[in-house]
């Protein structure tokens, strides 16, 4: 076939991207607030961002939704790369925060009201991120308020990602389908070794250490089988076997921890706008992000398993056996 030209512009539908921006300010009638055009870009270019990581986790759970994934392969290095990915452009969306703090609090309140009800809040598409990612529903801080604001076509959209499969529920069974070192009695030593790096007054942490290695808990996401193996992980990753999965691991901390920098960054930066007052959307504001910056970690139970570390001189030797699985056989 006759290749046709492919045009730049036509490429990028920059005809509907550049003429997609309409200040409520800039109205007739209305005084023009120049600011509120750095304001919509800027929310314009997040929401584009979103889309891109909606398009790397999908892809990320498509992959890790087959009946087997081999733990060294291409396709869980391609999961970790479009995991990096995500991490990358959360980083940007960070620093888009100091684009927008060039807007000083009074540049803001020039067009402000003109945007009631719209807020930040109704954005579906972080939604879904969160709750492709990991998060339920009854984790979350302000139930009643979460999808209030939304529509209909919207909230069912987010209903429809809270009932597929998530990130940390496919990791989950990941971990379980680990081949090494998940048998209870393999930690004995282990745990000796744990309590005995205890310091004085970390008992409960002994505690908690049995409880999650040995016991289920239906409201924790990771299964016992799950936190041995990605301890295991943790302990041993100087392994080549498992180098690719300690990868991913950290890479789903750094997702939790570049999303909770940008909340705390958004939390500053509402907090200079508008100091305590209430949210365009009817958010407590400043407040309710605060709140849920606190609740709404996705990988906290992969977090949790850095309490259980030991000083690598004291790891229990593995067998000659497992040792050679764990180094490709050589």
């Amino acid at each position: 076939m006759e290749h046709k030209p492919v045009y730049y512009k036509d490429y990028l539908a920059l005809d509907k991207i550049t003429n997609a921006q309409f200040p409520e300010s800039f109205k007739e009638g209305k005084q023009p607030a120049h600011d509120e055009m750095l304001f919509i870009v800027i929310h314009q270019a997040y929401e584009l961002w979103f889309k891109q990581i909606l398009f790397e986790v999908g892809s990320v759970i498509d992959i890790m939704n087959k009946p087997q994934v081999n733990d060294n392969s291409p396709e869980m290095q391609t999961v970790v790369h479009r995991l990096k990915r995500c991490v990358t452009i959360l980083k940007v969306l960070v620093q888009q925060i100091d684009i927008m703090e060039t807007m000083t609090p009074m540049d803001f309140l020039d067009f402000r009201d003109m945007l009631r009800p719209a807020s930040g809040f109704q954005s579906y598409q972080f939604k879904i991120i969160e709750a492709k990612l990991g998060l339920k529903f009854d984790q979350r801080h302000g139930q009643a308020y979460y999808t209030s604001q939304l529509n209909q076509q919207e909230i069912d959209i987010i209903k429809d990602a809270e009932k597929t499969k998530s990130v940390i529920e496919l990791v989950n069974a990941w971990l379980e389908r680990m081949p090494f070192h998940n048998k209870l009695e393999d930690w004995a030593d282990y745990e000796k070794v744990y309590t005995n790096s205890l310091a004085e007054g970390e008992k409960n942490n002994a505690d908690f250490f049995a409880t999650i290695l040995k016991q289920e808990n239906p409201e924790r996401q990771l299964s016992a089988k799950a936190n041995r193996a990605a301890l295991f992980i943790m302990l041993y990753r100087g392994y080549p076997m498992l180098e690719l999965p300690f990868q991913l691991l950290d890479t789903l901390l750094e997702l939790d921890n570049q999303l909770a920098h940008w909340r705390s960054r958004h939390i500053n930066m509402v907090q200079r706008m508008i100091g305590t007052r209430i949210g365009t959307g009817g958010s407590t504001g400043a407040g309710y992000l605060k709140a849920a910056m606190d609740k709404h970690y996705v990988f906290k139970e992969i977090a949790q398993l850095s309490s259980f570390l030991v000083n690598r001189n004291k790891l229990p030797k593995l067998d000659d056996v497992l040792i050679k699985k764990l180094g490709y056989g050589l």
